[in-house]
């Protein structure tokens, strides 16, 4: 099953169906335009589009988007606090665009140092990954997906908010914080991000 969201509404694709405010049976590439639309044009939260092969439903539907790839940081200091930036009025995760030739690893270490400010970063695990729908200037839809992975942060630098790319605050946040500040104020993908690294954490 994967889930996709487009402006903080979700697309669930499965090989059966899901409880979802809208249901779908795929039967082509029309079903993408048909739940964008849907999506973007009308007040329905949710669409659920399921197909018995679902691998054949993944791989038609990413062909339907222009793909972009990113990857970013869940990032834990010795107190067990988690980094997070805060851009354009939302609390996020430090992430970016995969540049040319580079691993998604490298991508993620590079992205939380340059957005946060912070250097020595241990690579731990891959948690998962996000995916979620935007449209260009020019019209074209994009599917952006993002890989996430778990860090340590043993050093003792104080983040600083790379400010160019409109990000106002860095700050650390422990359970009681992200409960209560930053799960109001955040995307979905990185509510599902953050659920996903605490599951693997507590295996």
């Amino acid at each position: 099953m994967y889930k996709v969201f487009i402006n903080e509404k979700k697309i669930v694709l499965s090989d059966k169906p899901q409880n979802s405010p809208k249901t779908l049976n795929y039967d082509g590439k029309h079903s993408f335009d048909f739940a964008v639309d849907l999506l973007t044009n009308t007040p329905s939260q949710g669409l659920n589009i399921y197909h018995h092969d679902l691998d054949q439903l993944w791989s038609d539907f990413k062909g339907f988007f222009r793909n972009i790839e990113a990857a970013g940081g869940v990032v834990l200091n010795l107190e067990n606090k988690i980094l997070f930036i805060h851009r354009l009025g939302k609390w996020d995760l430090p992430k970016g665009k995969i540049e040319k030739g580079e691993s998604k690893e490298l991508a993620a270490a590079r992205e939380v140092q340059e957005e946060c400010g912070i250097s020595d970063l241990d690579m731990k695990n891959f948690i998962n990954s996000t995916y979620h729908i935007y449209t260009e200037r020019d019209g074209t839809k994009v599917l952006k997906t993002t890989y996430w992975f778990e860090m340590l942060y043993r050093g003792n630098e104080t983040p600083k908010p790379q400010i160019e790319e409109g990000i106002n605050a860095v700050d650390w946040k422990n359970e009681e914080e992200i409960k209560n500040e930053i799960l109001p104020s955040t995307f979905e993908n990185i509510k599902l991000i953050l659920a996903d690294f605490r599951g693997k954490k507590t295996h």
